[in-house]
């Protein structure tokens, strides 16, 4: 639901080295990632997935606040690729966000060099490819950004600090998904759940995985959580252990103790675990919640010295979205619009100043469309001022758990509630300490409400998670422009940067001053 007020817009590899740099200038860490096809069986059959640098999931990239991130890229798929760096705020530079709305993919045998500052953050992210269905054949893998040495941390520093990415994966390859969608069909239910590339059992034989985790008792770990699935929430807990939760999507927060998390798309979050239970193996979980199937992954923790298996376990257990069809075709939108790429993407046609022939502005309504109204497919941008404060109402009429990502920003979840947002549902927001964060769960038949200042220059997506959503067309495009072409607001465009569409041959416009 949406609701339009004064100032407010509502709408329903290979590391070669970190070097410090000349100058003042911060550091600087170079990767050399090569994108490929290989064949994985996490499973227990063989299927083709995307490796970088011939791994799955790939590299982690373990980065500090400030610091220079530069990857080369080299695409030898057969098809188009990019990368996105989810949580990462690009600040003053979409150029480097890589969705299909800001960039040209790198094609089949090219090369792009990413070059971004992961500029006052810290916290726990992770990279993905952003082209159609790629996501599901992996390709992504994780992104910390640790805090500077001489920056307070709330809590004691760990042991050890652990990636685990954890998602639903599908048995089909994204091909095979990609036809599937475009032929009307739904994308089905995912065929088991992964944790590091990883199901946890040996399908020929029943045996336990060898441990993913080596701790020592008495020490306290770290252990960075990313559902980095296409189509479920996951409960993640460990085996006898409590877990305190100190990050979430880049913001440290209170810390509170808890047996078990609901991770949903996107959402990342870091958990402090005391390895203080008898030296032995214990059990990480995670396994499918919202949902009327049960799909489960485990992986091994195995204190030092242990020689203990784990001990088994019967049972481990307002924009208004829509979904019509347009043209006899299953469709997903955002009140009433559902979004289609354009082949060139609108950030270069704004900075080309082609817009007028290549998409429209503000298609999209201030209320959720009429159940029985006809859904349009185009291009779905919106223009917000910049440094302008915006109200946003996610509601989902859906008896499934939504989930939404912002590029370029965090905001604050300031609500949540059951059945229709109304204006007296701003009663109960918690305007005092609501939590900074990058991605959105909306529970079914209910509401989320966030609010942020759009102060970062740029075109940025706002994108539901679930895949077959967000490619069938449930998000949409902010272009925040400043009133004044000022280097100050906006770098220009990098002088790598790949054309295409209409505005290859076109003259490049003058840089900002």
């Amino acid at each position: 639901m949406c609701r339009r007020g004064v100032a407010v817009f509502a709408l329903f590899l290979c590391l070669v080295g970190r070097w410090p740099a000349a100058d003042g200038e911060d550091p600087y860490l170079y990767f050399t990632w090569n994108v490929t096809y290989g064949t994985i069986s996490p499973l227990g059959f063989p299927q083709q997935a995307i490796l970088i640098n011939g791994q799955f999931p790939g590299p982690n990239i373990n980065s500090t606040t400030n610091d220079n991130i530069v990857v080369n890229v080299y695409n030898f798929l057969d098809e188009p690729f990019l990368l996105s760096w989810n949580g990462i705020q690009q600040r003053k530079n979409s150029w480097q966000d890589r969705v299909a709305g800001t960039n040209c993919p790198i094609p089949p045998g090219g090369n792009f060099t990413y070059h971004f500052q992961v500029k006052d953050q810290i916290g726990s992210f992770f990279y993905f490819p952003s082209v159609g269905t790629q996501k599901a054949a992996g390709g992504f893998g994780g992104l910390r950004v640790n805090s500077r040495l001489l920056i307070p941390v709330p809590f004691p520093a760990p042991a050890d600090d652990f990636t685990v990415l954890i998602g639903d994966w599908q048995a089909k390859s994204h091909k095979s998904l990609t036809r599937r969608l475009d032929s009307g069909l739904a994308l089905g239910r995912p065929a088991g759940v992964l944790i590091n590339g990883h199901s946890g059992r040996d399908a020929a034989t029943g045996r336990d995985d060898p441990p993913l985790f080596a701790v020592k008792a008495r020490q306290t770990y770290r252990f960075r959580i990313c559902n980095v699935g296409t189509k479920t929430s996951l409960n993640f807990r460990i085996q006898d252990h409590s877990m305190k939760l100190v990050e979430m999507d880049g913001s440290h927060t209170m810390q509170n103790n808890y047996d078990s998390l609901d991770v949903h798309l996107g959402q990342c979050m870091s958990v402090l675990v005391a390895a203080d239970r008898p030296p032995r193996d214990y059990y990480m979980v995670a396994s499918t919640c919202f949902t009327k199937y049960l799909l489960t992954a485990t992986a091994v923790i195995r204190y030092a010295g242990s020689t203990t298996a784990p001990r088994r376990r019967r049972k481990f257990r307002r924009h208004r979205p829509a979904g019509r069809r347009v043209d006899g075709k299953r469709r997903y939108g955002l009140n009433g619009v559902s979004h289609v790429s354009s082949p060139t993407p609108f950030k270069l046609s704004e900075y080309f100043g082609i817009t007028g022939r290549e998409f429209r502005y503000q298609i999209i309504g201030d209320e959720p469309s009429k159940p029985d109204a006809p859904m349009i497919a185009a291009p779905n941008v919106i223009n917000v001022t910049h440094r302008n404060y915006v109200e946003i109402i996610l509601e989902n009429p859906e008896p499934s758990v939504q989930a939404y990502h912002l590029n370029g920003y965090s905001f604050f979840t300031v609500g949540m509630g059951g059945g229709k947002w109304t204006p007296a549902s701003r009663k109960g927001y918690n305007l005092l300490d609501a939590v900074s964060r990058h991605a959105i769960q909306v529970f079914p038949k209910s509401w989320s409400a966030i609010m942020l200042a759009f102060d970062n220059v740029g075109m940025w997506n706002l994108r539901s998670e679930l895949l077959d959503r967000q490619y069938l067309g449930q998000q949409l495009y902010i272009s925040v422009v400043s009133p004044t072409r000022l280097i100050r607001d906006e770098y220009n465009m990098p002088p790598n940067a790949l054309l295409c569409g209409a505005v290859v041959g076109l003259p490049t416009p003058p840089p900002y001053s």
